[in-house]
């Protein structure tokens, strides 16, 4: 029988730690996919910071260095100025790049860094505790906001991919989802361009995920995806927002 489906080389074959229905693994499939499709595996620097996230170094099979809490970008700038050869991303949450690392994501998309960033948006802190986020939406509970987020005090959920589109150095910035087969298309489709600027030598790419959170959500991984159609997208739309061929 003809195999049709494997794993990419550039995951490691290891059982996934992630919570059932958390979209971490299928955006790390479309990762490492990328990686193979442009021969990548062996002069890519991932950089982790703090997090769900921060396990990329368990499950991609390339290099990867630590960075403290939302400081990710920062340190990938260093690493890609030093190794300007090498294959530079980040993989990052919400929690970590739109709270705490929000400067360092803004003046590093802002400076043009030629780095790829894969920003996973689930609303929430998944590792920590399940604190509210930027990206919270409004009414959503959280351990910090147990009566739901009130737009009046808390302001209204950031929507990081117009960020990025509005500063002068990015390149390429693209939102997807992977909740339907056609969403994890177009997804792929536009993930691949963030990593053509780079790879071209263009500039910065920026590609956020929508993603799951079951466990904090306090859903069953089915209703959690059904979240995302009916409540997550219809407020960060899915597109291209800067830089399409």
């Amino acid at each position: 029988m003809k195999q049709v489906f494997k794993r990419p080389e550039s995951l490691v074959d290891v059982p996934t730690h992630f919570c059932p229905g958390c979209h971490h693994g299928t955006i790390h499939r479309l990762v490492a996919e990328c990686l193979d499709h442009y021969g990548l595996r062996d002069k890519t620097i991932g950089v982790a910071s703090v997090g769900c996230s921060v396990f990329m170094y368990d499950y991609f099979d390339v290099d990867v260095v630590e960075a403290p809490h939302g400081r990710a970008p920062a340190v990938a700038t260093g690493v890609k100025r030093s190794k300007p050869d090498h294959f530079v991303m980040t993989y990052q949450g919400d929690g970590d790049l739109a709270s705490i690392g929000a400067a360092e994501i803004i003046h590093a998309a802002n400076r043009g860094e030629k780095l790829t960033v894969i920003f996973v948006n689930n609303t929430v802190y998944g590792m920590t505790g399940g604190q509210m986020a930027p990206t919270t939406m409004i009414g959503q509970e959280t351990t910090t906001s147990p009566y739901g987020r009130e737009e009046e005090s808390a302001g209204p959920p950031i929507r990081i991919a117009e960020i990025m589109a509005g500063l002068g150095g990015t390149s390429f910035v693209g939102r997807g989802a992977v909740d339907t087969p056609k969403n994890l298309m177009k997804a792929k489709k536009m993930l691949k361009r963030a990593f053509e600027v780079q790879i071209n030598n263009e500039g910065f790419g920026f590609m956020e995920f929508l993603s799951t959170c079951p466990t904090n959500w306090r859903m069953t991984a089915e209703k959690a995806n059904e979240r995302i159609a009916d409540e997550l997208i219809p407020y960060f739309p899915l597109g291209v927002f800067k830089g399409d061929k």
